[in-house]
């Protein structure tokens, strides 16, 4: 979901090794350029030369790209966007000729209601057996007709303790006058009405107009006290010092406190916001083949492992972590370790999903229009 990370020395490395392995100097040797590269398990037939992916910013790791190029022949064309409801305008638009997107949860239903996903063939899809059955079968989404989990997370505070003296422990503590000027928040209507509508004791998904008309008067507010709204990289102003705090995802977090350990993710008392992002193929989409062959390649463990460290969410791919703990321990421990990245059950039980609001689709759409606008 998220503006998100390219990571640490390691992967550089091994991107480095990639682009020369998989094509990227013609002095290298094609026995290096096989051995550099994860085997698909299965190879599958493909007759496509092209996949289009529309997916969130900063969010597949280079050295995957590289590797299913060179694995299958395959170019990849690559679109980004940074929130759902770009990538729903564009879709919805017509003429977009995508094979994969990302959507995340709440939109989903949506997407399927207006006919703009397929249904998976699951015969096509063995890397289903290597996904987390927490992760699979969703309300959004029940058997996962349409969808396949790529990564999730939370929305929560972020907090630089060091710049901060007294640091939020709730999402209504944003609006503290001493924070203005000094906050970054994700460009995100959903998540951050959401978390409007929970500091007044309401429901993340309210249909009630009036209930959305007292949280767009309480978010005109914060929004004065706003430095920045950012869904592409808002950890970029964290580390920089440009903001102080705010509301991020769960990666975002994870890499601005690598860079910068006094900055602290907080999950306030209200309860964060959940989300899973997954993977869908557009109805229309002009290269089924290659979307299949992309799906189990890049999710299948011995790729999907570098999702720890440049690009560090709740990795729902149990694959990639049996991989990681075997091959990558320091970032397998990690993932583990962190209450951000592992969020503790008590923590997921208090947390609150966005679903589809339907009709009340538009009131959303003209809060967000007005409180960002005035």
């Amino acid at each position: 979901m998220t503006g998100r990370f390219w990571g640490g020395l390691m992967v550089v490395v091994l991107v480095a090794l990639l682009v020369a392995a998989c094509g990227g100097g013609s002095a290298a040797p094609a026995q290096e350029a096989t051995s550099a590269c994860p085997e698909p398990n299965p190879r599958v037939e493909v007759t496509s030369t092209e996949l289009n992916l529309f997916v969130w910013t900063e969010y597949i790791p280079q050295a995957t790209i590289d590797c299913f190029e060179e694995v299958y022949g395959i170019t990849v064309n690559k679109d980004e966007y940074s929130s759902n409801e770009e990538m729903y305008a564009k879709l919805s638009a017509g003429g977009a000729n995508y094979d994969l997107v990302q959507p995340t949860d709440y939109i989903v239903a949506l997407m399927i209601r207006q006919g703009l996903l397929q249904e998976l063939d699951k015969s096509r899809l063995p890397i289903f057996a290597q996904l987390d059955p927490n992760y699979l079968s969703l309300p959004f989404d029940p058997d996962n007709k349409y969808t396949l989990p790529y990564q999730a997370g939370t929305d929560a505070i972020v907090v630089n303790t060091d710049a901060v003296e007294t640091a939020p422990q709730s999402f209504a503590d944003l609006w503290n006058p001493d924070y203005a000027g000094r906050l970054v928040m994700l460009d995100d209507s959903r998540a951050i009405i959401g978390m409007t509508l929970l500091t007044l004791g309401y429901d993340v998904n309210t249909t009630d107009p009036a209930q959305l008309e007292e949280a767009k008067v309480k978010l005109a507010e914060l929004v004065k006290g706003v430095k920045l709204f950012d869904s592409d990289s808002p950890k970029t102003a964290l580390i920089a010092g440009d903001v102080d705090l705010g509301i991020t995802w769960t990666g975002e977090a994870v890499v601005a406190q690598r860079e910068v350990p006094a900055i602290e993710y907080i999950y306030p008392t209200e309860g964060p916001i959940l989300w899973q992002d997954n993977y869908a193929i557009p109805t229309g989409a002009p290269h089924i083949d290659a979307a299949y062959a992309w799906l189990n390649y890049s999710l299948q463990g011995d790729n999907f492992w570098r999702m720890l460290d440049e690009f560090p969410y709740t990795n729902p791919n149990l694959a990639a972590l049996e991989f990681a703990k075997a091959n990558h321990p320091d970032l397998y421990d990690a993932y583990i370790n962190s209450n951000i990245t592992n969020t503790p059950a008590d923590v997921l039980k208090r947390g609150h999903r966005i679903q589809d609001v339907g009709a009340a689709t538009p009131l959303y759409d003209q809060v967000w229009t007005e409180v960002k606008g005035g």
